[in-house]
């Protein structure tokens, strides 16, 4: 008889600081990813340290969004962000070169880009509420994006992005705004300058955690929750379900 086996989980690596947006990024990411606490464990940057991360115990490595930029000048960034910074850059740039499964979503662009050589700069910012995204058809044939539309609607909000990209890099999805809005680093690694984890709910939950955050003026928090209501956006949770379900893998 075979020895049994567990599924290695994935790690969603967290650099938000309030618990509210933390925890609620925990849940969307466990829920459209259809995985427990047990499938998709999580550390929280902000909290404590990164530690020594050993690729073969994980099955991918997501990363979430939050307010730190890898842009802001080096004086206004706090100890721990760049306590964060340096453990993530040093952690991606193994991804990268052992094209170990990531996905990145929102600050994966400014970090990913970074490791690569991209430009990463805030010519491109989009404001908090819905954007559409348009597929590249290089998109169009990559697994992750195969069950989105070549136009769908997403949630995001960002200062910045990546301007450019390495020639060998994989462009996947653009916005009027913001030219690279996805793409690929090898086979197996992934940014998104959108969120995948974002539906409605979540989207007025981060509204009303970051209204004074510096995002956008408080007094259009109302404002910003109404329109995004007149979003449709249903495609981008089956890019972080189609990346589970992927790399899902036994120990």
């Amino acid at each position: 008889m075979a020895p049994e086996t567990t599924p290695a989980p994935f790690l969603l690596l967290s650099i938000r600081g309030e618990d509210e947006a933390a925890d609620d990024e925990y849940r969307a990411m466990m829920r459209f990813a259809g995985l427990n606490t047990s499938g998709m464990r999580r550390i929280r940057l902000t909290h404590e340290s990164l530690g020594r991360i050993d690729l073969a115990d994980w099955s991918g490595i997501i990363l979430g969004g939050g307010p730190y930029n890898v842009s802001d000048t080096a004086e206004s960034k706090s100890a721990t962000q760049r306590r964060v910074e340096s453990e993530l850059l040093d952690l991606i740039g193994r991804l990268v070169d052992q094209d170990f499964p990531f996905l990145g979503c929102c600050y994966g662009v400014g970090t990913l880009g970074t490791v690569i050589g991209a430009t990463v700069d805030r010519t491109h910012p989009e404001p908090v509420g819905g954007v559409t995204v348009t597929v590249t058809p290089e998109g169009r044939s990559d697994e992750l994006f195969a069950e989105v539309p070549d136009v769908f609607d997403a949630f995001g909000g960002h200062r910045e992005g990546a301007t450019s990209l390495p020639s060998d890099t994989v462009r996947l999805a653009s916005s009027p705004d913001c030219p690279v809005q996805a793409f690929r680093v090898g086979r197996h690694v992934y940014a998104t300058q959108f969120h995948p984890e974002l539906d409605l709910d979540g989207m007025l939950t981060r509204i009303e955690v970051y209204k004074d955050h510096g995002y956008f003026p408080p007094e259009s928090a109302e404002t910003l929750k109404s329109a995004a209501r007149q979003w449709d956006v249903r495609y981008p949770r089956t890019i972080l379900k189609r990346f589970v379900d992927r790399y899902a893998r036994r120990r």
